[in-house]
């Protein structure tokens, strides 16, 4: 063998321990770098496993028994809680249609309203910070603390301005009548969700390339033209999150129409999470019942927020 042979041969047995050893520390902080992220979310799955998962779990179970939540001795019925849901309770049909109205509604104009306000805040130039300051101030409030300060607005602030203003349509029964209740319970909502909404499209439109703007401009389109076909396509990432938390939130909504109209007048404005408490809690403590309601209610949420996901992810994809 040549001399530049066993030359060339040795520095090939040389580059082999050099990368194995490579590899293996490579391999190394590959470890480290996942074992640091597992430690960093462990806090938060323990808390989410009991706070959560466990009870979720007792739940479905809880749900084919007929428990009261005080005696300690149950009996199984299997689906007789699911089946007396959906044929023999005709309140709980109705906090579902109830829920329903309710969602779409706020779906609707929970969205439009607050993407319209962060445009508008976006082409302010000094009082961008105050706007966003006022829009999103009654999101820092407690829910429950907003609806107790609009009963008092509804009975006792709007009389009296119809009267002093001559502004006699706003004079009417907002909680005690069934055809104004349902309004209500939606302006304090909207009033209350907005501003966080808000925020989010505002931090998307920052994202928006100008020069397409201004290419659009120069082409001759117009405010509403950009909006439809630059805007609102390059915020669809935003769009998705505020859709999925709009939907998720309306659907569970309780606070709010437990402060403000207790489900009244009657029954007109139970949603179904009021409806599953006063099952749970009021009516002779039917827990096993409850629960079956309340795992109709995750699984509706479930299965609409998977279609709502993936039908705006493939806009985005496709944007």
């Amino acid at each position: 063998m040549s001399q530049l042979g066993k030359q060339s041969s040795e520095m090939v047995i040389k580059q082999v321990p050099n990368k194995v050893k490579s590899k293996a520390t490579l391999s190394t902080k590959n470890q480290k770098a996942t074992l640091s992220l597992i430690l960093f979310v462990l806090p938060a799955f323990i808390f989410y496993f009991v706070f959560l998962l466990i009870p979720m779990v007792g739940a479905g179970f809880y749900s084919f028994t007929d428990w009261n939540a005080l005696s300690q001795t149950y009996s199984f019925v299997g689906f007789s809680n699911y089946i007396e849901a959906f044929k023999d309770d005709p309140d709980f049909r109705h906090s579902f249609f109830f829920t329903l109205k309710y969602t779409a509604f706020m779906f609707v104009f929970q969205n439009v309203i607050a993407l319209l306000l962060a445009l508008f805040i976006e082409t302010r130039v000094r009082t961008k910070g105050f706007f966003r300051t006022l829009f999103f101030m009654p999101n820092m409030l407690s829910l429950i603390i907003s609806a107790l300060m609009f009963s008092f607005i509804f009975s006792n602030v709007l009389p009296e301005l119809s009267q002093k203003a001559m502004l006699h349509f706003l004079d009417q029964p907002w909680i005690g009548d069934a055809r104004f209740s349902f309004y209500s319970i939606l302006i304090v909502s909207l009033w209350h969700g907005i501003g966080y909404m808000m925020v989010i499209y505002m931090a998307a439109l920052q994202g928006v390339p100008s020069h397409l703007k201004e290419a659009a401009m120069i082409d001759g389109a117009n405010p509403f033209q950009r909006l439809i076909h630059i805007t609102i396509p390059m915020i669809m990432h935003a769009i998705t999150i505020c859709a999925f938390l709009t939907l998720n939130g309306a659907f569970k909504v309780f606070d709010v129409v437990y402060a403000l109209t207790a489900g009244g007048p009657g029954r007109s404005t139970q949603v179904m999470a009021l409806n599953i408490y006063e099952e749970a809690f009021s009516n002779n403590f039917r827990y096993g019942y409850a629960n079956a309601k309340a795992m109709i209610l995750f699984f509706i949420v479930l299965v609409i927020t998977l279609i709502q996901t993936r039908m705006l992810k493939k806009k985005e994809v496709e944007a």
